[in-house]
């Protein structure tokens, strides 16, 4: 048991900026093995995001309680994830070849795709909370409580199909470049799916059917364009995946 909370803490410090137990050790190996609590971060995440959205709502108007959850969960995870969208924006939008895309991904500094890419993105997970939000406090906590989740497991799907394709042996992802076994599958699929129980089943059919479908096309995408994926493919996905899961839920409701 004590293992696996190591695993889990693992996962949490990798994926987060939140402090975790001293006496937790780290080796590549296990974050190779952690990769099966890469959702269950996602409800910490999500929990973050709900619990401070609620709280803002409680004083400010919904869109601006939105806005505040959001810096606060990227404040918690240290713009991870949405790093590794701007990064594939740029790498995928900006190269031809599979040789130049890696080389743009990697460069630090962000270009026309990736700023476009992240504000859109932003600015789309937004207006799609908002909406949610317009329709009751509690809908948009739990979407935030289930996308988390669910688009964490959508990125380690990737870890789990795909070819590793960065050749560069310092990538901090690198790792993470071993296929689940069947019960850390098994694991990730519980903890990635179990928050859907939280909305209602058109729109937890919607979210899973959306997220299904943003996978598909990116692991599509990465295997056409690269061979496999990388570390920002993994946050891409992740980024995309969530605001698929907004997107669904809204018109889920709309359909009602």
């Amino acid at each position: 048991m004590r293992y696996q909370l190591e695993l889990f803490f693992t996962a949490l410090g990798f994926f987060t900026r939140l402090p975790v137990p001293a006496w937790v050790p780290w080796s590549p190996e296990r974050l190779n093995h952690a990769a099966r609590y890469f959702p269950l971060v996602g409800w910490v995440v999500g929990g973050i995001g709900a619990a401070s959205f609620l709280a803002f709502a409680q004083i400010l108007p919904p869109s601006l309680a939105v806005l505040l959850s959001m810096a606060v969960t990227i404040r918690a995870t240290g713009a991870f994830h949405e790093d590794g969208w701007a990064d594939a924006c740029d790498g995928l939008g900006g190269g031809w070849s599979k040789e130049q895309v890696l080389t743009i991904m990697k460069d630090s500094r962000i270009g026309s795709y990736g700023t476009i890419g992240i504000v859109l993105m932003l600015l789309a997970k937004a207006a799609a909370l908002t909406e949610l939000a317009a329709r009751g406090h509690m809908i948009a906590a739990a979407a935030l409580l289930a996308a988390h989740p669910l688009s964490r497991l959508a990125s380690t799907s990737l870890i789990h199909t795909l070819e590793y394709v960065r050749e560069d042996l310092s990538s901090k992802s690198k790792p993470l470049a071993r296929q689940l076994t069947h019960v850390e599958l098994a694991i990730a699929c519980t903890f990635g799916l179990l928050p859907l129980a939280l909305l209602a089943p058109l729109q937890g059919f919607a979210a899973l059917l959306a997220t299904a479908t943003v996978t598909v096309w990116a692991a599509r995408l990465f295997v056409r364009r690269l061979g496999g994926y990388t570390g920002d493919c993994l946050g891409a996905l992740q980024q995309a995946a969530e605001l698929a899961c907004y997107l669904a839920i809204v018109a889920a409701w709309n359909f009602i």
